[in-house]
Order: structure tokens, then C-alpha cells, then sequence
């Protein structure tokens, strides 16, 4: 086993300025239960993220790496990352008593031993993942979820390497899970409901919004519409329509203060009066005309668009619509308060 690291820094008692409430989490009686323990199979970025998530939340996390020189790096990495968040008032305790709970492997049989769950952060290569799996549902507690932070590849592909492969799911995270909280639970159909619930429930323990994608496909939610995204600004950059800075400056001051804490669906539903119904009704032609410059053949076809606007008014009845305009501009003053601090303390990035 590698040492840990000391973390000498201080928890601020400030409290956070975050706009979500996930970031902190209340203070745990360490008394009242033995602690649940969770493996981290990958000690890069995504591995260090995950580790700083569940320590947070009180868990104790084990960390493992084919590449045993990668630990005492990690450990540091760690130690650091915690005291950031020390330093901004978003931990509830110091973080050395946060990096008491962390150790790290050179044995994955030690690592995975006893562990309630656990999440492989390896390369996001199929034949690294199959070699994983194998040995992790081999080793691993019968209970125990096997998750994997794949970006794009479906578990289907490599669960089928171990006989626990209806313990074996994605769960895809945002970058850093500790600071955005969604995470993209997407079983297969070797995947038990059991492990489902049971994933659902660990997260939720460390303070994350997990969803659950209802059937496997390539680049799940989260990268599908990042994707999307992505696809249209580099077309406008190679057509010419706008530069790499301008249309940067146009999520960042437009569309991602309202994503920060709306979907797009809502965003368009309090955007129209008689909300998206009218919206789609408006603007569905043009969208298609859009989509259809890009090779798109994807209409809003009278049955999708009633579907749409049925769970829109289950979320949200039309007699509370006014008021959640209101909820939206309120929001949106809190984002631009933010985000002038941020500004302020910010160099302009200047060609």
C-alpha cells in the first residue's frame, strides 16, 4: 500500500457561494455507523474526481492503478483538490480528516475487498475495459455495483467479460463529479434493477443527481448533446460565420447562463407565452430548415411535440407559469451576480 499524503491546509467556515446545494454536504456522526466503502479502479483525473466525491461524503474510498507509480501522485492531486474546496468554505470537515478515509492500492483484491461499489476510471478503451471487468467481477463483493465512467462506449461491449454481468453498468459522470453533480446511470440488458437501485442510492449518498438512461446508446445523454453543440460551432467556424471567441462568448453570456440551471426544454417553455406548445409551433419550421443544412432529417412531428409538452405540463401546470418566469429571472440575477465577481477577478484573454 502507498503512504498518504499529509493535508495541512485548513476548512474555511465561510459558507459556499455555489448556486447548486450540492457542493456541501452535512457534517456525518462517524459514531453512528461503520463506513461505507467504495473502490476507485483508475487513478488519472476522473479517478482523483471520484475519490474527492465519496471521501466528501463520509465514505472510505480505496484507489487502485495499473501503474503503481500513478498512487502517490494521485494522493497529491487529492490533497490538493481538497483543499481548494477548503479554501472556498465547501467542506464540512479539515481536509486531512477527509484523506483519512482515501488509501491506495497496488493489489486491486485488496482494493475491491469489501467495497459496496466500484467505479473503473480506466482509458476509454473496449479491450482495457474487458480486461478490468474480468478481473473486478472476479474479486469484487457478490453485492457489489461494478460501474464504469465510459464516456461513450456501452457496458454491453464489456460486461459480457465476467460472470457478474448483471452487477455491471455505466455510470458517466460531468467533469469534476464533486463539483457537477449529474451523473448518467445506464444499465444494459444483462443489468439487474437491483443494481440499478442500488447504484442509484450510493450517489444520491455522495451527493450527486443521478439519471437513469433508458436504453444503451453511443455517447449517452451527456455527450450527445455536448455533441450536438460542439457539431454546430465547428460548422459556423468553418463556414465563417462566426469566430471561435464570438461564438464562445455567445454560450458563455447567453444560452449557458440560462443552462446553468435550466434545460433546454424548459428554457423554451418559459421563453414563449403559452409556453412550448407555442414555441414549437413557431419555431419548429425554422429548426427543421436549420437541421436540414447540416444533413438532419429530424422533424418535430405533431406526436413527439404533444409528448414533449404532456410532460412540460405535468412538471409544470400552466397556471404556475408566470410564476416560474419569475423563478427564471431571479435565477438569472443570482448567475449574472456570479459571474461579474468571476470577471472582476478574472484577466481578460486578449488576442
Amino acid at each position: 500500500m502507498c503512504s498518504r499524503s499529509s493535508a495541512g491546509a485548513s476548512p474555511t467556515t465561510a459558507p459556499g457561494q455555489m448556486l447548486t446545494n450540492t457542493a456541501r454536504l452535512p457534517a456525518r456522526d462517524m459514531q453512528e455507523a461503520p463506513l461505507r466503502t467504495v473502490c476507485v479502479v483508475g487513478a488519472g483525473s476522473i479517478g482523483v474526481a471520484f475519490a474527492v466525491l465519496f471521501a466528501r461524503a463520509g465514505f472510505q474510498v480505496r484507489i487502485w492503478d495499473a501503474v503503481p507509480e500513478a498512487l502517490p501522485r494521485a494522493l497529491e492531486e487529492l490533497d490538493s483538490r481538497l483543499a481548494l474546496l477548503a479554501e472556498r468554505g465547501m467542506l464540512v470537515e479539515p481536509p486531512a480528516e477527509i484523506l483519512d478515509r482515501v488509501s491506495a492500492h497496488d493489489i486491486l483484491f485488496d482494493a475491491v475487498r469489501g467495497a459496496e461499489l466500484v467505479q473503473e476510471c480506466a482509458p476509454e478503451q473496449l479491450a482495457i475495459k474487458k480486461e478490468l471487468f474480468r478481473l473486478i467481477g472476479s474479486f469484487s463483493e457478490p453485492h457489489a455495483v461494478l460501474a464504469s465512467s465510459s464516456s461513450a462506449i456501452v457496458s454491453s461491449e464489456f460486461a459480457t467479460a465476467t460472470a457478474a454481468r448483471d452487477r455491471v453498468l455505466i455510470a458517466h459522470p460531468g467533469n469534476p463529479p464533486y463539483l457537477i453533480p449529474v451523473i448518467e446511470l445506464v444499465p444494459s440488458a444483462y443489468t439487474s434493477e437491483e443494481t440499478v437501485s442500488t447504484a442509484l442510492e450510493i450517489f444520491r449518498a455522495a451527493g450527486s443527481r443521478p439519471i437513469v438512461v433508458r436504453r444503451e446508446i453511443e455517447g449517452f445523454v451527456f455527450n450527445r448533446l455536448q455533441g450536438a453543440v460542439l457539431r454546430e460551432a465547428y460548422c459556423l467556424v468553418r463556414d465563417g460565420v462566426a469566430t471561435v471567441e464570438e461564438i464562445d462568448e455567445v454560450m458563455r453570456s447567453g444560452l449557458g447562463r440560462r443552462w446553468a440551471f435550466m434545460g433546454p426544454f424548459e428554457t423554451v417553455d418559459l421563453n414563449t407565452r403559452g409556453g412550448i406548445d407555442s414555441h414549437a409551433e413557431k419555431m419548429g419550421p425554422a429548426y427543421q430548415r436549420m437541421g436540414a443544412t447540416r444533413g438532419q432529417d429530424d422533424p418535430w412531428t405533431p406526436e413527439l411535440v404533444a409528448d414533449v409538452v404532456k410532460q412540460r405540463r405535468d412538471l409544470l401546470p400552466m397556471d404556475q407559469w408566470e410564476a416560474r418566469v419569475r423563478w427564471r429571472d431571479e435565477r438569472l440575477i443570482q448567475v449574472a451576480r456570479a459571474l461579474d465577481g468571476i470577471a472582476g477577478a478574472v484577466p481578460e484573454v486578449t488576442a
